[in-house]
């Protein structure tokens, strides 16, 4: 087993792994990779995606990526096969990806939200000084979903608007007054300025980084003393009759309303109506009271896993 260089590999070589990645995310977390898998063929194509791959007899046995933002890293995957699940290797590759970056003088900090697919990988992480937040994969079997009346009288409900693109950096701001003081803020440096989270929404809404974008089951609620937003959900398609919320948030100073509660309702009532059979989301477990909000509503959670931030 040789653990090399990810562009000294080539697609054909990749091709079978690639392929089994995709059918775990399908069967496991009723995700679609193939679209993000799509675009990692593309930069193994022109030897330009950097990581690590473990190769034994010409074959791929696992591989991990990451991509460079300036000082900042982050961690974009990591698969073994499955006939190496217990043994060293997902370790190995990991540690070898670490080891090279933490070893770039450039670097000050990495983040890595990685999917474990029968491989443990806290150990490696916290062997690296890495922080972890161990954050959820939930999932709700839409007709099962438990919905409440509205809040509050109909003049005092806060009025849903449908996402449109205008929207981008208003929602900048939303996320990074909501994140300011927030756990999720020290998970995803994005979230700390607008620029960082005009760059995430981006990522949702106009690129495949999260599934294909729902603005029809996407909504935003205005103020009723400013102009600004006060709370936005984001949803998008990540599998036939899958979908996955891929932000919800609001305005500190308007929480315990149930705006958070109205947001999701109306994002499960747009993909009954698109006859969507199920809802996934991700949240980090130190935020008790989105975890309560979500297993009230009938998520439950298929995955447990570790955000993990490195600072130099």
């Amino acid at each position: 087993m040789q653990i090399v260089d990810l562009r000294q590999t080539s697609p054909r070589q990749l091709e079978p792994l690639l392929e089994e990645e995709a059918r775990q995310w399908l069967e496991e977390l009723h995700w679609d990779y193939r679209p993000s898998l799509g675009l990692i063929r593309r930069f193994l194509d022109t030897r330009s995606l950097a990581g690590r791959a473990a190769i034994e007899n010409g074959r791929a046995a696992g591989y991990g990526f990451y991509v460079l933002e300036e000082d900042k890293a982050l961690l974009g995957g990591l698969f073994v096969a499955r006939p190496y699940l217990n043994t060293e290797l997902a370790s190995d590759l990991l540690g070898s990806i670490l080891s090279s970056l933490e070893a770039q003088p450039n670097i000050e900090r990495i983040e890595a939200q990685l999917m474990p697919f029968g491989h443990a990988l806290d150990p490696v992480l916290i062997e690296h000084r890495f922080r972890l937040y161990t954050r959820q994969f939930m999932l709700l079997p839409l007709a099962e979903a438990r919905l409440k009346d509205s809040i509050g009288s109909k003049e005092a409900t806060p009025q849903l608007v449908p996402w449109n693109d205008r929207y981008f950096e208003p929602c900048a701001r939303l996320i990074r007054a909501a994140y300011s003081e927030h756990v999720d803020g020290e998970i995803n440096e994005q979230y700390r300025t607008e620029q960082g989270a005009v760059k995430f929404l981006r990522n949702i809404v106009i690129l495949p980084g999260c599934g294909q974008f729902l603005p029809e089951a996407s909504f935003v609620v205005h103020g009723t003393t400013h102009n600004g937003l006060v709370g936005a959900v984001l949803t998008s398609a990540v599998a036939p009759g899958v979908g996955h919320t891929t932000q919800i948030c609001v305005l500190p100073g308007e929480q315990n309303r149930g705006l958070g509660r109205m947001l999701l309702e109306a994002s499960i009532a747009a993909l009954r109506q698109r006859r969507f059979h199920s809802l996934s989301l991700t949240v980090t477990s130190a935020n008790t009271r989105a975890v309560q909000l979500y297993e009230r509503a009938g998520f439950h959670t298929l995955r447990t896993f570790a955000a993990a931030v490195w600072r130099q």
